[in-house]
C-alpha cells in the first residue's frame, strides 16, 4: 500500500569530496565526465533508471536542460572547498498508481515547490519492479538571476550606527555586519512545509485515481495513533529482501506489523468488554459464583475430555478472579479499567522503546559500517593524490559508505569526542530485555481479557435463559 516517504539531504564537497556531477550520473545512470577533475563517472550499467528530466526556471539558460551541462556550471560556480553542491530530496511513489501517473504527480510537485520557487531540478525515477518506485529530485543551492546567471546564496549586510555609518569592530579589522539569505530555502520550517505538500498531493492523486489508501505525513506520536512506526527499508535492505535474506529493517518492520495488529485487537477486545459492563445494570448481573458455574453453559459436555476441559476452564477463571480480589461485578468492572489503562501504558511503552531500539541499530550498524571499510578508506587516503581519483572510481561504493557513516555518526554524538558504541550496545541490549518483558506482561492482559470474556459469555447465557421465565411469570400474573 502507499506509505509515506520524504528524505532531504545537502550534498556537500566538504564532506568526503562529494561531487555534483558523480551523484547526477549515478542517479540517472548516466556517462558524464567532470570538468572539475577530469573523472568520467560511468554508470550506464545501473539498471531500474525509469524515467530522468531535468526541469528549469524561465530565465535559466536552455543548455542547462543537459545534465552534463547543468551540474558542471555548478561544479564551476561553487568554489569553495566545503561548498553545498545541491540538496536532494527522495520521495517514494505509491504502488497503487501507474509508472506514468507517478512520473506526471512528481513531476507537478517538483514544478510547483521547487522549479516555481527558483530552483533548477533534476528528477530521476527508479524502479525495479520489486514494489519499491521511487524518486531522487537533485536541486540547485544558487537561485538564477533574471539575466541568467548564479545568484548569491546569501550577502553581508553592514550595521549602522545612529548616525548612519558602518560600526568597524577592530578586534576582527572589519566592519561588523549581518548574513543575510538570498532565499528561504534552507529555513528550518520548509522541510515541514514540503513534507505536508507531498502529503496533500499523494492524497489528492490517491483519490482522484479511486484508491482507497491514504497517507500521512506526520508520525503516529503526532497523530495519537497507538501504533509502532515501521521504517522504509531503503535500496540495500530492499535488494536483501528480494533476495530471500532478512535484513535488520525488514524484521523490525515484520515485528512493527505483528505487533500493531495485536494491540489493536487487544484494544478492541477491551473496549468491547468494558462497554457490556458499563451498559447494563450492574444490579441485575448475575453473581461472580453464578458467572462461574455458568461457563460452560450452552456446551455440550457429553464426553470425559470435555468435562475435563470445563473444569479446566473454571478453575483458570477462578484463579484469574483470586488474584485480582474480584468478588462482584463491580470489582470486575475496576479491573477491567485497570486493564485497559496498563494496556495503553504497555502499548506507549511498547512504541518508546521500539522508536529508540530502532535509532540505537541505525546508529550500530553505521559503526559497522566504517568498520567494515576502514581498512579500504585508510589504504585510499595513503594513495598518491595522483592515484586516488582511479583507486576511487573503483571503489566508489564502499568509500561512499564510509564517508557517510561517518557523517551520520559525527551529527549524532551530540558533542561526544568519542562514538559510544559500548554504551549503545548496553543500552540497545537492556531495552530489548525490557520489551521481551513488556510482551510477557501484553499475553498475561491478552490471557485476563479472554477470562473476562468467558464471564460475560456466562453471564450472558444466565440472563438469556432468566429472560423467558420472567417473561413467562408476567404473562401467568396478567392472566390472573
Amino acid at each position: 500500500m502507499a506509505i509515506f516517504h520524504l528524505h532531504i539531504k545537502v550534498m556537500s564537497r566538504g564532506r568526503g569530496g562529494k561531487s555534483a556531477v558523480a551523484a547526477a550520473a549515478y542517479r540517472a545512470g548516466e556517462s558524464i565526465k567532470s570538468e572539475r577533475n577530469g573523472i568520467t563517472y560511468d554508470y550506464t550499467h545501473r539498471s531500474g533508471v525509469v524515467h530522468t528530466e531535468i526541469l528549469l526556471p524561465a530565465h535559466a539558460p536552455a543548455e542547462y536542460a543537459t545534465r552534463a551541462v547543468l551540474w558542471n556550471e555548478v561544479e564551476k560556480i561553487e568554489k569553495a572547498k566545503n561548498s553545498q553542491l545541491a540538496r536532494e530530496v527522495q520521495l517514494a511513489l505509491p504502488v497503487e498508481l501507474t509508472r506514468e501517473q507517478n512520473i506526471a504527480l512528481a513531476r507537478a510537485f517538483i514544478q510547483e515547490h521547487f522549479v516555481d520557487k527558483g530552483m533548477c531540478a533534476d528528477l530521476c525515477v527508479h524502479d525495479d519492479g520489486g514494489g519499491n518506485p521511487h524518486a531522487h529530485v537533485m536541486l540547485t543551492m544558487r537561485p538564477i538571476l533574471e539575466d541568467g546567471t548564479w545568484g548569491d546564496k546569501q550577502k553581508k549586510e553592514y550595521i549602522l550606527d545612529a548616525n548612519g555609518d558602518k560600526i568597524y569592530d577592530p578586534k576582527k579589522r572589519q566592519y561588523k555586519c549581518n548574513t543575510v539569505k538570498t532565499t528561504d530555502w534552507n529555513d528550518s520550517g520548509k522541510a515541514e512545509e514540503w513534507r505536508a505538500a507531498w502529503d496533500a498531493a499523494l492524497n489528492a492523486e490517491l483519490e482522484k485515481r479511486g484508491h482507497s489508501a491514504r497517507v500521512d505525513h506526520r508520525s503516529f506520536e503526532r497523530q495519537g495513533i497507538e501504533q509502532v512506526p515501521t521504517i522504509h527499508l531503503g535500496v540495500v535492505a530492499m535488494q536483501m529482501e528480494r533476495r530471500g535474506f532478512r535484513s535488520e529493517r525488514g524484521n523490525h518492520n515484520r515485528a512493527a506489523e505483528v505487533t500493531n495488529k495485536e494491540l489493536r485487537q487487544l484494544r478492541a477486545r477491551i473496549r468491547y468488554v468494558k462497554e457490556w459492563l458499563y451498559s447494563a445494570p450492574i444490579v441485575n448481573a448475575p453473581t461472580m459464583i453464578d458467572m462461574i458455574q455458568g461457563v460452560a453453559s450452552g456446551r455440550s459436555l457429553d464426553t470425559h475430555w470435555k468435562r475435563i476441559a470445563d473444569l479446566k476452564l473454571r478453575a483458570k477463571v477462578l484463579i484469574f478472579l483470586t488474584e485480582n480480589g474480584i468478588r462482584d461485578v463491580e470489582q470486575l468492572a475496576a479491573t477491567v479499567e485497570r486493564m485497559h489503562t496498563r494496556q495503553y501504558e504497555v502499548a506507549n511503552r511498547t512504541k518508546e522503546i521500539d522508536r529508540r531500539k530502532e535509532k540505537l541499530t541505525e546508529h550500530l550498524a553505521n559503526v559497522d559500517i566504517r568498520k567494515q571499510h576502514g581498512a579500504l578508506y585508510k589504504k585510499y587516503k595513503g594513495l598518491d593524490p595522483k592515484k586516488r581519483a582511479a583507486f576511487r572510481e573503483k571503489h566508489a561504493e564502499a568509500i561512499e559508505q564510509y564517508l557517510a557513516a561517518g557523517k551520520y555518526l559525527q551529527e549524532h554524538l551530540n558533542g561526544r569526542t568519542v562514538i559510544p558504541e559500548k554504551e549503545w550496545r548496553a543500552e540497545l541490549e537492556r531495552l530489548t530485555a525490557e520489551r521481551y518483558a513488556l510482551g510477557e506482561e501484553y499475553y498475561k492482559l491478552k490471557d485476563d481479557v479472554k477470562n473476562v470474556e468467558t464471564l460475560r459469555r456466562s453471564a450472558m447465557n444466565i440472563m438469556s435463559q432468566e429472560a423467558p421465565e420472567q417473561t413467562s411469570r408476567r404473562d401467568k400474573d396478567l392472566s390472573l
